[in-house]
């Protein structure tokens, strides 16, 4: 089965680094056009310029996605730079407060990672879905986690705004249906990015457990692989698809 998503116009959030720069690569190699959001400004440029080299169509902005009037103003250019919007996938996100206890737990980690994860979630939808709801059809895909749906998050922060973003999709995928418009949450488990690896990294130095780090790090899969199952969520062929996808 060939899945065949040339063409398609599509915003990516968080596709600078880890499993959205793979996913980045992986559309651009099958000729999807691409308008790349994230705040890491050295990669997004560098991975937007190196990708373009290969013949692909690729841009970059520099969008802080809590911020609700660059991410207004940001699909606003990605859309008349696009010509149309089929496919959100949302990737931004971090996961800070690992292994903090509650009663130390920092008010300002806390906002910081909801604003990103969970609020980042809701405004990129809000403004992406009033294009598609337009064009009567879409794919949207959101980052939750099973720390946040399963439990045994490292950081109440983290658990708890993916708990969020997975609630929200939820709902998402009752109201938009009507619409035309397809949405899941996909659960990574334990994927050898940036950001899972300075968390177990930071849980190791907090606890001395040498041991756990390890064996983590034994099981973590490759982001590549994360990509391909998106991009088959994001695809024709997936259209019978419902609701969570959870990875390994």
């Amino acid at each position: 089965m060939k899945i065949d998503l040339t063409d398609k116009k599509v915003i990516i959030t968080g596709g600078s680094t880890g499993i959205g720069k793979e996913v980045v690569k992986l559309f651009a190699e099958n000729k999807s056009k691409i308008a790349l959001f994230d705040v890491n400004d050295s990669e997004g440029s560098n991975l937007s310029n190196e990708l373009n080299k290969k013949g692909s169509e690729i841009r970059y902005w520099h969008l802080d996605v809590r911020d609700s009037n660059q991410v207004s103003g940001g699909v606003l250019a990605a859309n008349q730079w696009l010509g149309g919007v089929d496919i959100l996938i949302n990737l931004a996100g971090i996961l800070q407060g690992a292994s903090l206890d509650i009663e130390k737990f920092p008010d300002d980690i806390w906002e910081s990672v909801i604003g990103i994860n969970l609020t980042g979630s809701y405004l990129m939808v809000k403004h992406v879905s009033e294009i598609m709801i337009k064009q009567k059809k879409g794919v949207i895909i959101l980052t939750s986690s099973g720390a946040g749906v399963l439990g045994s998050s490292s950081s109440y922060a983290y658990g708890s705004s993916k708990g969020g973003v997975h609630g929200f999709a939820l709902v998402l995928m009752d109201k938009l249906a009507k619409h035309g418009i397809r949405v899941h949450d996909i659960l990574p488990g334990s994927v050898d990015t940036p950001l899972k690896n300075a968390q177990i990294e930071t849980t190791r130095d907090i606890t001395g457990n040498k041991e756990a780090y390890l064996d983590t790090k034994k099981i973590l899969v490759e982001p590549k692989d994360i990509a391909k199952i998106i991009y088959f969520m994001c695809s024709d062929e997936a259209k019978l698809l419902k609701g969570s996808i959870q990875t390994e």
